[in-house]
């Protein structure tokens, strides 16, 4: 997932970006925008607009305390434990996705390093050629022939086209860590489900700002630029670099 915590706006900067989508929504849609099925990119651009503010004066400080003040072998920790608890979610996409050799794969790897690994610490699977792999409900439907739908920017979440949100919810509801211990309150067991399942993707957000920066400053249209890139990551994500045949194809 490509998830920070919403929560984290203040209501002034709420009430900023709930402007910005409203005066957007006002702005006549071009016909590059219909061409490239992005019907709703007056709000979009706006959107983005914030978002890449916000990564510039807060995220981007966020990561340099984080990298510079962490030690690298605790962030590598950090990072094994929250991939280890998020690997239940692949297993089960896997299994809908009817790739049974990799579920069991997976599975291999969540008992070892559960176990050896001290619960994810160590990536010892790895070591045994069972390297990491992410399989998430966007790409599942994707399996099933449900499309991308029109293009999605979000407030902080960032790209965000109605299959992958509807693929976000559906993992919180299948990761375990959102009906175990049973005895907790349903809210505290979801909070500490999307806290785990967007700190990792929220870090390597934070690590990418920079290089999605430079990517775009030479470009003349960075939204443009930054739309076509992603379903460029994502196709790849989904197809391991083949084009989607029931994604949208405007990757130019």
């Amino acid at each position: 997932m490509r998830s920070v915590y919403l929560s984290s706006l203040c209501p002034a900067s709420l009430a900023l970006a709930l402007c910005a989508l409203a005066l957007a929504g006002c702005t006549t849609v071009s016909p590059e925008a219909i061409a490239a099925n992005d019907p709703l990119e007056p709000m979009n651009r706006a959107v983005y607009r914030f978002d890449e503010q916000f990564d510039r004066t807060v995220l981007l400080s966020l990561a340099g305390l984080y990298i510079g003040k962490v030690p690298k072998s605790v962030r590598t920790g950090v990072h094994n434990v929250l991939s280890n608890v998020e690997e239940p979610v692949t297993i089960a996409n896997d299994v809908l996705q009817l790739e049974l050799g990799r579920a069991a794969r997976m599975t291999v790897r969540l008992a070892l390093n559960s176990t050896i690994g001290v619960g994810g610490i160590v990536d010892i699977a790895a070591k045994h050629g069972l390297a990491e792999q992410t399989a998430d409900f966007g790409q599942t439907l994707n399996r099933y022939g449900v499309g991308e739908g029109p293009f999605l920017v979000l407030p902080l979440i960032g790209p965000e086209p109605p299959r992958d949100l509807v693929g976000d919810a559906a993992d919180l509801f299948i990761d375990p860590l959102t009906w175990l211990p049973p005895g907790w309150p349903f809210a505290e067991r979801l909070g500490i489900a999307m806290g785990v399942h967007v700190w990792e993707p929220y870090l390597t957000h934070a690590r990418d700002v920079l290089l999605t920066l430079e990517l775009e400053k030479g470009s003349l249209d960075p939204y443009a630029t930054m739309r076509s890139v992603y379903r460029q990551i994502r196709a790849d994500e989904i197809n391991g670099g083949q084009p989607a045949v029931t994604d949208w194809q405007s990757y130019k």
